[in-house]
């Protein structure tokens, strides 16, 4: 048995490699993985935290430097997940036709908005007479990459440019607002504007508005390149650290003067520590600019940083990384069957947590919910049970990838 051996340029690197073989990108399944485990917490947080029917954990006149931490490093969950999408779209498009990567990133895109319509709502809320939908990241990424599969036929300048304007413009956006219950308002809001609608006795919440996020999947993408097979990896990494740096630098440029970036500007405390958490409390529903620098430029720090041999604990938290669809769509019904039973051993009734609205808008719920320490013990509870199951999936997708064509949507 022959290697066919092919020697190309590839941005002034040479390198030989086979032709035929196609690694993953171990930093990126790490990063990928981290996000996951980390985003977990802010289900379980959800479901679980006594706290959450009375306000949110980044109301600095009700909330705690923990409980606000809580919800901050979860942030990074979002932005990280949909510029990591673009770079594993550029990725799976190597030695494929334009054609062939845009017929798949539409189909899949296609895929996703189902999935978060039908299976993530039915995970959400257990009741299959589907009343309310909630719009939210599996749902943007699917609308990111039916985007993206257009955008691929730019060149890549152009790509970077659109990425740039979204991402840094949006936020001149801010004062426009369409009032009503109507399809422009509607329209508006998928758009930039994160708002609730009802449409008889369906409710629809748009919780991730897309302009920013395609964005960031598109700023991925042109990002990807950087992890071709006969990309230098040291220019790389100078690349991602350089980048990264930027963008924290600018943020706190911005951030500091209150300047452009951010609806919601920070100003001084009661004392140090609140100043530092009103600083960072950036706006996600839509990622505002300063919220996508201080969450992508810490993400390519890290990417840069993280390309080494990978240890015992790496390789399990890379495991998470390889199959991050499996895992999102199987926590959500780990989460809320196990609030189900929290609900029973506090008193209340399964049939309660069987949701018509938001679980901390449910009367039948009024009382529930636990300490901020329950709360890290289910998360690390859901995590541990999730390990088997996508060391199961991950072998099986491996073994089975040539030959079921439907894995490569999962």
């Amino acid at each position: 048995m022959t290697t066919t051996i092919t020697i190309n340029k590839f941005k002034g690197a040479t390198s030989i490699f086979p032709a035929t073989k196609r690694n993953r990108i171990e930093s990126i399944d790490l990063l990928r993985g981290i996000v996951m485990i980390i985003m977990a917490l802010d289900h379980v947080r959800d479901y679980f935290h006594y706290d959450a029917f009375f306000y949110d954990p980044t109301d600095l006149t009700q909330t705690t430097g923990f409980l606000f931490f809580t919800r901050f490093i979860t942030h990074y969950c979002a932005p990280v997940f949909v510029f990591l999408a673009g770079i594993s779209a550029y990725l799976y498009g190597i030695g494929k036709s334009k054609i062939e990567l845009a017929r798949y990133l539409l189909s899949r895109g296609i895929w996703l908005v189902f999935v978060e319509l039908f299976i993530i709502s039915l995970a959400q809320t257990f009741n299959f007479s589907y009343p309310r939908f909630n719009l939210q990241v599996i749902w943007a990424i699917g609308i990111c990459m039916i985007v993206l599969s257009a955008l691929i036929f730019l060149k890549r300048q152009w790509i970077l440019a659109i990425a740039i304007v979204l991402i840094g413009g949006h936020n001149f956006l801010d004062n426009l607002h369409v009032t009503g219950n109507g399809a422009k308002a509607f329209l508006w809001s998928l758009l930039h504007e994160s708002h609730e609608f009802v449409f008889g006795n369906m409710k629809v919440f748009v919780h991730y508005p897309v302009l920013p996020w395609i964005g960031i999947i598109a700023m991925g993408f042109y990002f990807g390149s950087l992890y071709h097979s006969l990309y230098n990896a040291q220019k790389r990494k100078r690349i991602l650290l350089l980048v990264g740096v930027a963008a924290l630098i600018l943020f706190a440029i911005l951030r500091v003067f209150n300047i452009y970036g951010d609806a919601a500007h920070w100003s001084i405390q009661k004392n140090f520590l609140f100043s530092l958490l009103s600083f960072i409390n950036v706006t996600k529903y839509p990622p505002s600019l300063l919220y996508v620098l201080i969450t992508i430029g810490p993400a390519m720090i890290f990417l840069a940083l993280a390309e080494k041999p990978l240890n015992g604990l790496k390789e399990k938290i890379v495991l998470f990384g390889k199959v991050p669809f499996f895992y999102y769509i199987i926590h959500l019904f780990l989460i809320h069957l196990f609030a189900v039973i929290g609900a029973v051993l506090t008193g209340y009734k399964w049939s309660d947590m069987i949701l018509t609205t938001r679980l901390n808008q449910a009367p039948a719920l009024k009382g529930y919910g636990f300490n901020l320490l329950t709360v890290y013990g289910v998360w690390i509870a859901v995590v541990l049970l999730l390990f088997p199951m996508c060391k199961w999936f991950a072998s099986y997708k491996k073994k089975h990838q040539a030959d079921k064509w439907w894995l490569s949507y999962v």
